[in-house]
């Protein structure tokens, strides 16, 4: 019998959650959070492939990754891992680093997954901890939240996500088929859909796509889904309501790829609406 486990605890009002989890069998599928996401292996190491290479974070190593960077994840051995993990809204980010007249200095670009650094590890398990005792004040939780974002940044970023200004072919290709998905993520959409919505072929746009954004477009529509049933979830949606609005065979399709792509339940998720549910949760035998 597997020994993994989860808790989970999510901000009502603002994108920010948390995780602390152990996984030994535990196999994250290759997915991207529309997040930045900075984790700290507390023990084990876990192994996971990011922006062609892989990777490997050990105890007191951070794994930083930036909005849409896709990533996978597994135990590095038998004994597993346990890590705890923030995701952080952009929005947030900018804020914490709005200059003293309030200007905002963009965003930054974090261009090594697997970072060692034990102060900024220490920072982020203090951020961690905090947000998971529903005895800490909302003040120390923005302190703390600010101060790691400041630390993270001034240690490991390197420049301001910028965007190109004058995108290749095939960078517009992958971002017109990826509005394409966006507009209708609940439509059955074909690779001819997404070749005649760009005006090429179908090698053509599912190469520039899964250049642009490491993932297939099947798989991307699928993240999209999960994103959309895992707020209908949070807002209080019945699970298998929010399975079928989201184009799920049922809940149990639904749960299934939850797990793969986020390493908990749907119903642990639902657990975490509020800091105060945030429950340990022993996960099913894989």
């Amino acid at each position: 019998m597997t020994q993994d486990w989860s808790r989970y605890w999510r901000a009502s009002d603002r994108p920010l959650e948390a995780m602390h989890a152990h996984f030994e069998r535990h196999v994250y599928h290759r997915h991207s959070h529309e997040t930045y996401s900075f984790g700290v292996t507390e023990t084990g190491a876990q192994s996971f492939s990011c922006r062609g290479s892989a990777h490997t974070s050990a105890a007191g190593m951070i794994m930083a990754f930036n909005p849409d960077d896709p990533h996978d994840g597994h135990a590095t051995d038998e004994l597993g891992f346990t890590y705890r993990m923030v995701h952080i809204g952009p929005s947030l980010v900018e804020n914490a680093l709005s200059d003293s007249t309030g200007r905002h200095t963009g965003l930054p670009l974090f261009a090594t997954p697997v970072v060692n650094d034990q102060a900024l590890a220490a920072r982020l398990r203090a951020l961690h901890a905090a947000l998971l005792d529903s005895g800490t004040t909302a003040l120390r939780r923005d302190e703390l939240l600010t101060a790691t974002i400041a630390g993270l940044v001034r240690r490991a970023a390197t420049t301001p996500l910028t965007e190109q200004r004058r995108p290749s072919r095939s960078t517009t290709i992958a971002r017109q088929a990826r509005q394409l998905l966006h507009d209708r993520v609940m439509d059955d959409l074909t690779i001819d859909d997404l070749a005649r919505s760009t005006g090429t072929s179908r090698y053509a746009v599912y190469r520039a796509f899964h250049a642009k954004y490491g993932l297939p477009p099947s798989d991307y529509q699928r993240q999209l889904r999960l994103r959309a049933a895992r707020t209908l979830i949070a807002d209080g949606t019945p699970i298998a309501e929010a399975a079928t609005a989201t184009g799920f065979a049922d809940q149990s399709h639904l749960t299934r790829w939850f797990t793969r792509y986020f390493g908990l339940t749907p119903g642990t998720y639902r657990q975490a609406t509020t800091p105060d549910t945030a429950l340990p949760t022993r996960a099913r035998a894989r």
